[in-house]
């Protein structure tokens, strides 16, 4: 199979029709063999019944119903198992991406040989609550990624090598760092393309700005983190234990010896736990060792945790 379209919605009933309509022309026009996989992400409205109707019509279709909202890189993770052509592309279900862009992203993946292309909204018709945190955050991911080349790693519509969704994790809410995933397993051919950019024709967006650029800063930093210390903790986490519990020691050393010296010649003296010093040593220590042995287990037991990629699926078709 040459195409593997992989379209996460929510509440986008409207939509649907139109965009698979669309697709399948693109597709037909370039003679590709394709499937369309749709994502249901717990939609309230009549999505899922839209994506039964699609595949009645075509067996080009393919659907998959979460029993409850999960988001958007949990929906990514079940279509990417499932897939089968030999590129992947993702896309939003609310037009605001244009198939059109297919046969081009195809190009650059089997011709080109790049791992992963990531589309380039360069003008968008987006409100500003978005584009605002939206350049933000692509500003601090192309510099803790160090991918230089991309300007819009949230761009909904990607193209895939059909190696790099199978050999890459999407959880939680890292579908924006998918090409920082990417490279971190070896796909380092990382390209760019822009692409068109449609004002959205119904609803409104599903995606708050601000709250979605502060999410993304901290999944940014946890992947830094990962890559960059996962395998090797101690080497943070160590090296800062081991220096305030040095200097708790060093601290609680420097109390008791001028306990002693004044003890020595003759000069009044307090007690040691009369001084506020020992207590702050003590506490230096006492989170030296915390930091030590603990510091990381929290994100790693997550990390490795058995059911987090477990989403309750109702049907499939």
């Amino acid at each position: 199979m040459d195409i593997s379209v992989v379209v996460p919605l929510y509440n986008e009933e409207e939509s649907l029709p139109e965009l698979y309509s669309w697709i399948e022309r693109v597709m037909r026009e370039n003679n590709f063999s394709y499937e369309v996989i749709f994502v249901n992400d717990g939609s309230t409205d009549f999505s899922w019944q839209v994506i039964e109707d699609l595949q009645k019509k075509s067996a080009c279709v393919k659907g998959i119903k979460f029993r409850r909202n999960y988001g958007k890189s949990p929906a990514l993770f079940c279509g990417f198992e499932r897939a089968q052509g030999d590129v992947v592309i993702t896309m939003d279900a609310d037009l605001q991406d244009s198939p059109d862009e297919i046969p081009e992203l195809y190009r650059m993946i089997t011709e080109d040989k790049y791992d992963l292309v990531s589309g380039y909204k360069q003008k968008r018709y987006d409100p500003l609550s978005k584009t605002i945190p939206t350049k933000l955050f692509n500003a601090t991911a192309r510099k803790v990624s160090g991918i230089k080349n991309l300007h819009d790693f949230n761009c909904g519509l990607k193209a895939y090598r059909k190696d790099v969704i199978k050999n890459i994790e999407v959880y939680g809410e890292m579908h924006r760092y998918i090409p920082y995933l990417a490279k971190n397993a070896g796909f380092s051919k990382i390209g760019e393309k822009v692409v068109h950019h449609q004002a959205r024709k119904f609803g409104s967006t599903k995606f708050g700005g601000w709250n979605r650029f502060v999410n993304g800063y901290l999944d940014l930093l946890s992947l830094w983190f990962l890559n960059s210390f996962g395998l090797k903790p101690m080497h943070v986490f160590g090296f800062l234990g081991s220096i305030m519990f040095f200097i708790g020691v060093c601290s609680c050393v420097a109390v008791g010896a001028l306990k002693l010296t004044k003890m020595y010649m003759g000069m009044p003296y307090n007690l040691v736990t009369d001084s506020p010093y020992f207590f702050i040593a003590l506490t230096m220590m006492i989170l030296g060792t915390q930091l030590f042995v603990a510091g990381f287990l929290g994100e790693l037991i997550s990390r490795n945790a058995p059911e987090r990629n477990n989403y309750k699926i109702e049907k499939e078709i």
